[in-house]
């Protein structure tokens, strides 16, 4: 049930990380605070379509 994600800066694009969630228990798409190496700062990062 686990699905393989890449986490996308809002700020400049770069996609940053790759990740895992569980379908079921989170439908929605999933949006976490990780540090970006282009932007040199915490910026949320969301689940690329």
């Amino acid at each position: 049930m686990r699905d393989n994600l890449m986490l996308k800066c809002t700020v400049c694009g770069e996609e940053n990380y790759i990740s895992t969630r569980n379908k079921r228990s989170h439908p929605d798409r999933l949006e976490l605070n990780k540090f970006c190496p282009r932007c040199g700062k915490m910026t949320p990062h969301k689940e690329k379509k």
